[in-house]
């Protein structure tokens, strides 16, 4: 009898356990799907129609890689049909609070009263939503009392709204890059040791030139293809911060890569293109940056494509330190490629930052 007792509570148990494990994976979210780079406009026809200028200078923004291409494209969708995109990655929600549209009563639907009363005051006219229906996704609500302040909102605040898709984007870009089983642990481990940094090695790039003469390190993948990515390091020791001014920035990388970056017969070397050029402060990980932007060619004017550069000072080492990614993709779309060699100069990290067990792990590399 005790027997039989006790098979009944074990079934039950296990019956508990199986209900709460498909209870569990049912409620685990699926990942968000979709193009990274466009962007679905929840609107009424009308109000897109007044909006749309206004959000294409803000998210279509055109870079040039030298090939004009925007940012992100955007769609519209019909709020009737926002369950068909609910597991998109960029949803854009729109339409002023008041203005009785069925999106602005969906808008009212799904705020509260004191995030209306928030709206309705003007301090306030932007909410995120991530992970909403799907895993790293992003839906944003703009929304103000009239047409005209939302105009005036999105324009005033075009920089944080575009950070937030490509943050975003980024991360989204990261976890699918970064991958253990795919990283060079030891050409990882040999910079750390070697130079107190290192930078997400993936498998399929190669450590093309190392010369610690001129505090230089040339990862390069697929060499001598139509699509080649290339990532340089370089620091100058006992640095000054008031390095950190682009004539000087664009004074160093044109030095460097006069000096690595030649055609294979010499005769021919990369250097920084006049046009499309930017530079501007940013944050880099907590540190004061200096981003440049622009387009590199070959001093023959033959070959050429996009870069990226940060430039940095570190308090910690003294040191000034340049991050650089270049793409050669002639053939090719360019803007999701500067973007991958972006989020790879983002693993950059001095020792410092580290964890000691990530150092452990990485010099056991070396044993």
């Amino acid at each position: 009898m005790k027997i039989s007792t006790l098979k009944k509570h074990t079934l039950k148990f296990t019956f508990i356990i199986l209900l709460l494990t498909l209870l569990s994976a049912c409620n685990v979210q699926k990942e968000a799907v979709g193009k990274e780079d466009l962007i679905y406009v929840v609107a009424d026809s009308s109000e897109f129609y007044n909006l749309e200028a206004d959000l294409l200078s803000v998210f279509g923004k055109v870079i040039y890689t030298p090939q004009a291409e925007n940012l992100f494209n955007l769609k519209r969708v019909s709020v009737a049909k926002l369950y068909k995109y609910k597991r998109k990655k960029n949803i854009l929600i729109i339409a002023p609070l008041n203005s009785g549209s069925y999106t602005s009563k969906y808008i009212n639907s799904i705020l509260d009263s004191s995030v209306k009363s928030m709206v309705e005051a003007d301090s306030d006219f932007v909410f995120n939503k991530h992970n909403l229906w799907a895993k790293d996704q992003l839906v944003m609500i703009l929304t103000s009392p009239d047409l005209q302040k939302l105009k005036t909102n999105i324009l005033k605040n075009s920089e944080n709204l575009l950070y937030q898709f490509q943050t975003i984007s980024d991360k989204r870009l990261s976890e699918h890059l970064y991958k253990a089983n795919y990283e060079k642990k030891k050409v990882e481990a040999k910079l750390l040791k070697e130079y107190g940094w290192i930078i997400y090695v993936q498998a399929d790039f190669v450590l093309a030139l190392d010369k610690p003469d001129d505090n230089f390190v040339w990862l390069r993948r697929s060499p001598n293809s139509d699509m080649e990515r290339w990532i340089f390091i370089h620091w100058i020791d006992n640095a000054s911060p008031t390095f950190l001014k682009p004539d000087s920035i664009y004074k160093e990388r044109n030095k460097i890569t006069k000096k690595y970056y030649q055609t294979s017969d010499g005769k021919a070397y990369v250097q920084i293109a006049d046009s499309y050029l930017t530079s501007k402060e940013v944050n880099f990980k907590d540190k004061y940056a200096i981003m440049t932007q622009g387009l590199w060619r070959t001093s023959d004017h033959e070959m050429g494509g996009p870069f990226v550069n940060y430039t940095f000072y570190d308090t910690v080492t003294k040191r000034i330190y340049m991050l650089d990614g270049s793409i050669f993709a002639p053939k090719y779309f360019k803007k999701q490629l500067i973007q991958q060699v972006d989020v790879m100069l983002h693993s950059f990290q001095t020792r410092k930052e580290m964890t000691k067990d990530k150092i452990k792990d990485l010099l056991d590399e070396l044993k």
